[in-house]
């Protein structure tokens, strides 16, 4: 028999990067029993290596908790933990959906964030009851009280019943639990005798099991046994087994409504399970879809090639495993003249493109060379059709082109007033249009429209560093507006080299291609001959540097004589060199490529 309606509480932790989610997750289980004392670790949610070492949470997971209330009655407590980096919104989505309540995580200290700002109004929209949670005040430097005062004229939600916690003492645990009891809201519908209607919630693959599939019941029951139907692709599977997570793999007989478990079901591919896909008994079909969500798009692409071209089929075999479990990055096979064959990837941001190149590296043994990232541009032809463009150096010829559209984001960045100035020039330099000033104590919050070409080289790292750290970024697309584009090559001896090229725009392609050579000439080694490296747009060079020639000295064995016989031996010598610097290949190494292409336009 499955729990009644009332007693299931289903919420989501949500905050910024490094406030205390996974902590907090961790003193939830250990709290309600859900793992044994020797069985406990940090971040016990966080299950790659990579989530740990950073401190971040990349997949969201779900863990079951028991809990007996003070007033004496038996709750579930299904939780959500949530990535908090903006490269993972679209997981922070999908749990929000699912759930009905949110506990906020603010640092006592620090306060609220860009991110903590995003995803609290995800969960508004969804509905959400909020629990205010403020973390860490047994440090020295927390102030729960401005801090309450502070969300509630940031947010615009009530801090006046916040529970005061330090998740890494247990300081608070039992408040937290009884306010998610009392404050947060039961499931809002659920009817046992109705047609199964479930929510795929997520997916990822297991060597033994095929694809878990984690689900979150609305109506009816799911058992083993069952075929279900994936309403939006139309596929069928016979269900194996059902289950939960305590947040070790439970078997249970069934799951009812408002309960959330995980199916397995012989699926062979994540790609074949649609996040937000609706799942229902093949026999006695539900007759409504819930509302999916919007797919997970790829906003930046690279190139990635091995540094050893023997590593091709390794590479392939490796992002064939890890798209198994990320159906939000894709892959195609590219070739480049200089760099052999690789991959163009696609990515949610720089910090999934970060954690794929190196869990390749890390879990494959691969050695990388990573392209310059950039962005999906629209074109739209002469001919009236319209082409995305994500490899610069596919770009067609500018005569069948009528206008380029690049992708614009809407970010918000919280600063201390000390640095409002640097981060405004910083904004403006990277064309920037202000939307939005205002302040919230001694932070100020600034609003701006800004280009994603201009985000995804160094905008992250340039921000953090002018701000001392202190700054915090988040951003979303916001739509694609015309812009005055252009390809810039990068020729080397005359030829170009495709994986330097980029899209730039007119105004700053001078000093992108100044910096560009610059840094290209110390990279380079000298050959025998001269070697120009132009930055050019179309037929026109907009930046030159020529590394000099290795010079051997043809006159040391003249001893006197006629000043003829030193011009004969110089004459002969250029002569040689000509020939050579016609015929001549200059080999750059694979560390000048990954130097250049970590380039900073600072």
């Amino acid at each position: 028999m499955s729990t009644p309606l009332d007693h299931i509480r289903n919420f989501s932790i949500v905050a910024h990067i490094d406030h205390g989610k996974s902590t907090l997750a961790d003193r939830l289980i250990q709290s309600t029993g859900g793992l044994e004392q020797r069985d406990m670790k940090e971040q016990v949610l966080d299950s790659m290596d990579i989530e740990r070492e950073r401190g971040i949470t990349i997949k969201a997971q779900t863990v079951r908790l028991n809990y007996k209330a003070n007033n004496g009655e038996d709750y579930i407590l299904n939780l959500i933990d949530t990535p908090g980096h903006v490269d993972f919104a679209y997981e922070v989505s999908r749990s929000l959906s699912a759930c009905e309540g949110s506990l906020l995580v603010v640092d006592a200290s620090q306060g609220v964030e860009a991110q903590t700002l995003a995803n609290v109004y995800q969960a508004i929209d969804n509905n959400h009851e909020i629990v205010v949670v403020l973390n860490k005040v047994d440090l020295p430097a927390a102030e729960p009280e401005r801090i309450r005062e502070q969300v509630e004229e940031v947010i615009g939600i009530d801090a006046s019943q916040a529970v005061l916690i330090s998740a890494k003492t247990g300081l608070g645990i039992p408040d937290v639990l009884e306010a998610i009891v009392n404050l947060l809201p039961p499931p809002r519908e659920g009817d046992r005798s109705k047609p199964l209607k479930a929510m795929l919630v997520d997916s990822w693959y297991d060597a033994y099991l095929g694809v878990i599939v984690l689900v979150r019941i609305i109506d009816g029951v799911l058992k083993k046994g069952q075929t279900i139907r994936m309403m939006g692709t139309g596929a069928k599977y016979p269900v194996e087994r059902t289950g939960v997570f305590t947040p070790k793999m439970l078997a249970v007989d069934e799951l009812g409504p408002g309960e959330f478990g995980f199916i397995t079901a012989s699926i062979k591919e994540v790609a074949d399970t649609r996040v937000g896909d609706t799942i229902t008994e093949d026999k006695r079909p539900t007759d409504t879809i819930l509302p999916g969500f919007k797919p997970a798009q790829p906003v930046v692409f690279c190139g990635l090639f091995p540094v050893d071209a023997a590593d091709f089929e390794d590479l392939r075999a490796a992002m064939g495993r890890l798209r198994l479990n990320d159906a939000s990055f894709s892959y195609e096979m590219e070739s480049s003249a200089a760099l052999g064959f690789g991959f163009r990837c696609g990515f949610l941001g720089l910090l999934h493109l970060e954690i794929i190149q190196e869990r390749l590296e890390r879990e494959f043994n691969l050695d990388l060379i990573a392209t310059a990232p950039s962005v999906v541009y629209k074109l739209n032809m002469t001919d009236g059709t319209q082409r995305e463009l994500h490899n610069p150096a596919d770009m067609p010829e500018v005569m069948k082109i009528a206008t380029i559209e690049e992708p614009w984001i809407r970010a918000t960045i919280l600063t201390p007033d000390d640095y409002l100035g640097s981060i405004l020039k910083l904004c403006q330099d990277r064309r920037g249009i202000q939307i939005d000033l205002n302040y919230v104590g001694k932070r100020a919050m600034v609003t701006y429209d800004l280009p994603l070409n201009e985000v995804v080289f160094d905008f992250y790292d340039r921000l953090k560093s002018i701000s001392q750290g202190y700054a915090s970024f988040d951003y979303h697309l916001s739509d694609y507006r015309e812009g005055n584009l252009v390809k810039m090559s990068v020729l080397v001896n005359g030829e170009p080299v495709d994986a330097l090229s980029m899209m730039v725009h007119r105004a700053a392609a001078e000093k992108r291609g100044r910096d560009l050579c610059e840094k290209l000439k110390d990279l380079i080694p000298k050959h025998m001959f001269k070697i120009p490296i132009q930055a050019a747009i179309g037929g026109t060079v907009i930046a030159r540097e020529t590394i000099s020639a290795l010079r051997k000295d043809v006159t040391a064995k003249c001893y006197g004589g006629d000043v003829s016989r030193k011009r004969k031996l110089l004459e002969k010598q250029k002569e040689g060199k000509k020939r050579m610097r016609q015929f001549g290949k200059v080999e750059i190494p694979q560390e000048a490529f990954i130097q250049a292409l970590k380039m900073s336009d600072n």
